[in-house]
């Protein structure tokens, strides 16, 4: 697989990440393009992750605030930027939350 592959890969369910970081390992040299979007795509699955099991208790505790699992529509909308970044091959931050992961999650590199 190409970078361009991978980097679109990792933002495609955590499968698809795992997929990605596994056979970013056999790349030589190692691709700066591909580890960028594995911690932007890991970030945002962790994000992701924890607003919805928030939005659960929530939700579950005060039914009235249903209206707040629409949120999980704005997750799937900065989910879609980090694949057209990683599909125009570009090392942009998704957007409100790309910044804080651009540092993170040294096992990638």
């Amino acid at each position: 697989m190409n970078n361009k592959t991978l980097s679109i890969l990792s933002y495609i369910t955590i499968i698809g990440w795992i997929v990605a970081f596994v056979k970013s390992k056999d790349l030589t040299p190692k691709s700066d393009l591909v580890s960028y979007h594995l911690k932007q795509g890991f970030g945002i699955f962790l994000v992701s992750l924890a607003i919805n099991i928030a939005l659960s208790i929530v939700v579950s505790i005060v039914p009235a605030l249903y209206f707040l699992s629409y949120v999980g529509y704005v997750i799937l909308i900065l989910w879609i930027f980090g694949i057209i970044n990683a599909a125009n091959e570009q090392k942009k931050p998704i957007p409100v939350i790309g910044k804080i992961f651009e540092d993170k999650f040294g096992f990638i590199d």
